[in-house]
């Protein structure tokens, strides 16, 4: 029994992250957070949800970075300048241009693939990319590993300061499946929606290293 109590321990319980932000203050190759997904399975369908909040527009940033044995970009989202993103799924690119984009205040970003038609799109602020095609006929596959303020160049590592993430992030979450227009414009708008079933800001599993800071999102009305 005393064996027992101690395994029981050493469990890691998630922790409530609604209404905090996490801070990636300066620009560095060491400074991230490991998300443990709720599931580990083969993924044919992906919707990520997130929010940020920057002032740099020089460079790509990885906002979202999911890696697995076989592929370093297993889905992968980049904010470029000027309403250009990119999305990597299975270690093909694709760019998105034209949408608005924010500086200096808070971004939310939906990316949704189905790997049926490999149809991938984007949604920032409430409005949709055009639909384009991507890995069609792939899978998502082997265990996951999610990354927020670096981009993977390997398995769980090979980070390069220039891709690297400066700035706030918030409410990050995963589907196994594509939201529809509505659900995904609820949590654009911040209002009632389904939390992820893979990543759930809610009740979120995380390791962060470097120099990163967690804190309550700061609320400016008074």
């Amino acid at each position: 029994k005393p064996l027992l109590l101690l395994c029981s321990a050493l469990v890691v319980q998630p922790i409530i992250f609604k209404g905090m932000e996490i801070i990636f203050p300066v620009e560095s190759n060491t400074a991230y957070v490991k998300i443990t997904p709720n599931m580990n399975k083969i993924y044919f369908a992906v919707t990520v949800c997130i929010r940020f909040f920057t002032d740099y527009r020089t460079k790509e940033q990885a906002i979202f970075s999911l890696a697995t044995p076989s592929h370093a970009d297993g889905f992968v989202i980049f904010r470029g300048d000027g309403g250009k993103y990119r999305v990597y799924i299975g270690d093909r690119g694709i760019v998105f241009t034209g949408l608005p984009d924010k500086m200096n205040e808070w971004n939310s970003v939906c990316g949704t693939w189905n790997a049926g038609t490999g149809i991938t799109q984007l949604w920032v602020n409430g409005k949709p990319s055009a639909k384009k095609a991507l890995h069609a006929g792939g899978s998502i596959s082997g265990t996951a590993i999610i990354i927020l303020g670096q981009d993977q160049d390997t398995y769980g590592g090979g980070f390069d300061t220039f891709d690297s993430f400066y700035g706030h992030e918030t409410d990050v979450h995963m589907w196994d499946t594509v939201l529809s227009p509505c659900e995904i414009q609820s949590y654009m708008e911040d209002g009632i929606y389904t939390p992820g079933n893979v990543i759930n800001w809610k009740s979120l599993e995380q390791t962060s290293f470097g120099n990163v800071v967690i804190e309550r999102k700061q609320n400016l009305i008074c």
